[in-house]
């Protein structure tokens, strides 16, 4: 049983989606549960955790509204202002909405990083969000882990998962080593947290896409040492498959992504392992039912 732990859907509005540029035409659209169907299909996906791409409180219910009318959605981690005072009482509007299973702020665009995991107030949301066992993941680039690892670490009431092996910038390990040692050096700390695990998935937009139409050797090269990295850091009972589609398209399609996933699991796990990568441990971390 294979589950995508990390997939988007939007209706696409160029005010609500900054950060997708006029380089990025594959996604300047509506991206639909029906579109990505096929390439699961194809990989024989059965499940998806819809993941929030907007900060607003309407994202939330748009996901939600999704994952009622599709199956296949599992689970939906959604978006709320953790800071408000009345938190406790916007998180019981969702009351009873079973896929809910969590919440995720894109810390990556945060100007003053250390400022925001810092603030009292966020502080006290993500113990809220806690009492109630929801997940937070924890979306931030390379450099940014140093700066979320005692957040994460004071957070250890509930599940926190890393998304996208922490966004290692692939395109420049060629010409910047220290930046892979670094990378690996920062990861392994926050490993060292029995309630965070990490997704095996983004990578194939940190490498230089824009200039190639598919990762190249070296590119899988570097995604095949993250995941190494990763494994020898959470071990393969908090790891999970996450095709990060559609951004995962201004790269590879979806079953290039699951391609690079595939023949790694095969080369690295036993059976035991390979059942908890692809669906086991999501099932888990997320509780989810199918």
């Amino acid at each position: 049983m294979k589950i995508d732990s990390h997939q988007n859907f939007w209706h696409f509005d160029p005010q609500e989606f900054p950060w997708i540029s006029q380089d990025m035409p594959v996604l300047r659209r509506h991206q639909r549960p029906a579109d990505s169907r096929p390439g699961m299909d194809r990989c024989g996906v059965l499940g998806v955790i819809a993941v929030q791409a907007r900060c607003g409180p309407e994202e939330t219910d748009f996901l939600l509204d999704l994952a009622a009318s599709h199956a296949h959605i599992l689970g939906v981690i959604g978006w709320t202002d953790l800071t408000r005072a009345t938190l406790e009482a916007d998180l019981a509007r969702w009351h009873g909405q079973e896929k809910l299973k969590g919440f995720r702020h894109l810390l990556q665009y945060e100007p003053d990083l250390a400022a925001v995991v810092s603030n009292p107030a966020f502080n006290q949301g993500m113990a809220c969000l806690q009492r109630q066992q929801r997940v937070f993941e924890v979306l931030v680039f390379a450099h940014q882990l140093p700066t979320v690892l005692d957040f994460c670490s004071r957070h250890d009431q509930h599940a926190l998962v890393l998304d996208h092996v922490g966004k290692p910038e692939l395109r420049d390990w060629q010409t910047a080593p220290e930046a892979r040692r670094q990378w690996a050096q920062d990861l392994q700390q926050l490993a060292r947290l029995p309630h965070v695990s990490c997704k095996l998935s983004g990578l194939v937009t940190q490498t230089d896409w824009q200039h190639q139409d598919d990762p190249s050797v070296a590119d899988l090269a570097h995604i095949e040492h993250c995941f190494d990295v990763a494994l020898e850091a959470f071990g393969p009972e908090r790891l999970m498959f996450g095709s990060d589609w559609p951004v995962c398209q201004l790269a590879t399609a979806y079953q290039g992504v699951h391609a690079i996933a595939q023949r790694w699991a095969a080369s690295r796990l036993d059976r035991q392992a390979q059942r908890a990568f692809w669906g086991g441990n999501a099932m888990r971390i997320y509780d989810l039912t199918m």
